[in-house]
């Protein structure tokens, strides 16, 4: 008889909701002390997990992805034009999450009295960001790009707090190898496409105890938030009610809003015809929560529906697949505020800037695999000082979430291919518009 395997998805969700029962379960019947010693652990050993390979997977797969074009040239006209219009998106994308989430403020609908012992409990790392700001002011608006720049990478490798240094790096590395010629570095691409495998695998295994890490976390949390009251539990669920709302307010902005324009703009392709032809890969996307894994059929779409020629998809929406997740740039600005608001941080336009600029940087290396999002929020946390054991916060809402996001990746892929293929001539619009 053969054996069926539950859907990753599944797993997450009954970890959830395991974790949701026994949390009510152990404020209700007093088994606090054992869920905070033997079960909450294991949460923070997950987390441990996820900080652990942020560093190398943001090294590896930056590398690796700029390592992919051919030579510094490819990033002239068709290269510069798309890195650009990828880069201007991802902005928005998180420009509209950070404006959606000050707006509807989804972190005031949490526990008022724990949003206080949140407050006190990390008032240090408030100060010191605060103070931090203060510095950052007397020394200049340009100060924050002078702290991009490292003056010892392997001090800003062993700090997760100093990703953006690690960032730069990576991206003067990889740009500095495709201008050798490729002969003289074949083995050195070859090592990173190899490390890039060896990361993603990791991630994969770590990805496994996400069920448990789940409902550990949730466990946790509820009793923790709770403590003694389980009225309180409920304004939890209301605050993480708010919060999946906002995101996908945001999402959906980015779809019927954002790339229709574009589309209207920049192309001369029918909206219907183009949201008609893309359906089956939005599909796609959102089953499979993986812009990787719909590639091909985001290819196929892109040549046979929309007209566009080999020439342009075979370039563009690879590197779209591995540098541009405007749903997950847009999801990591909201998540950031939001946690920010549940520990009473006020991160000011600086750190906000900061938010903005890290999790663009950070979408470049972000791997097109479920799983991968959470990892780059831990890299936007740390950025601005929040802490990342509140990511326990979000994770039970983030499979939904991540679904439509990587819908939004792939409309964004195949919106700035639409208009990179119009601007080259090289789009056929009778078959775009048939």
């Amino acid at each position: 008889m053969k054996k069926v395997k539950l859907a990753f998805h599944w797993q997450i969700l009954i970890g959830m909701a395991i974790g949701v029962i026994w949390g009510i379960l152990a404020v209700k019947f007093g088994w606090k002390e054992f869920t905070l010693y033997y079960i909450k652990p294991w949460g923070t050993i997950f987390i441990n997990l996820l900080k652990l390979i942020a560093m190398p997977l943001i090294v590896v797969s930056l590398i690796n992805g700029v390592g992919q074009l051919k030579d510094i040239s490819q990033l002239s006209r068709i290269g510069f034009k798309t890195i650009g219009l990828y880069l201007l998106t991802t902005v928005i994308a998180i420009s509209v999450g950070l404006l959606i989430v000050n707006v509807s403020r989804p972190g005031d609908f949490f526990p008022k009295d724990q949003a206080v012992e949140f407050e006190q409990k990390f008032a240090e790392n408030v100060k010191q960001k605060e103070a931090t700001a203060v510095k950052m002011e007397e020394e200049g608006p340009l100060q924050f790009l002078i702290e991009i720049v490292p003056d010892n990478i392997i001090g800003a490798m062993s700090d997760n707090t100093s990703m953006l240094k690690v960032i730069f790096f990576a991206l003067l590395f990889g740009v500095a190898m495709i201008s050798i010629p490729k002969k003289n570095t074949k083995y050195v691409r070859r090592l990173f496409e190899n490390l890039n495998e060896i990361v993603l695998k990791i991630i994969d295994f770590i990805m496994k105890m996400a069920p448990l890490g789940v409902f550990a976390l949730i466990g946790g949390l509820i009793v923790d938030i709770t403590g003694d009251n389980l009225e309180d539990t409920k304004y939890l669920f209301l605050s993480l009610g708010v919060y999946s709302i906002t995101v996908i307010i945001g999402l959906l902005l980015m779809i019927f809003l954002i790339y229709p324009l574009f589309i209207k703009f920049f192309t001369k392709i029918k909206l219907g015809n183009f949201f008609k032809s893309l359906s089956p890969v939005q599909l796609l996307a959102f089953s499979t929560s993986s812009s990787a894994a719909t590639l091909p059929l985001t290819m196929e779409t892109a040549e046979e529906k929309l007209g566009v020629s080999e020439e342009v998809s075979s370039f563009v929406l690879p590197l779209g697949a591995t540098i541009n997740m405007d749903g997950t740039s847009l999801y990591q600005a909201v998540a950031a505020i939001f946690l920010a608001q549940v520990y009473g941080m006020d991160l000011g336009l600086s750190g906000q800037l900061t938010i903005i600029l890290t999790a663009t940087l950070a979408s470049i290396g972000s791997a097109a695999v479920p799983g991968a999002g959470m990892v780059m929020l831990i890299i936007v946390l740390a950025s601005v000082g929040i802490p990342s054991e509140g990511i326990a916060l979000i994770f039970a809402v983030d499979r939904p979430l991540d679904m439509i996001r990587t819908a939004v990746n792939v409309t964004g892929d195949s919106t700035i291919t639409s208009i990179i293929a119009t601007s080259e001539k090289k789009i056929n619009l009778d078959i775009a518009n048939s």
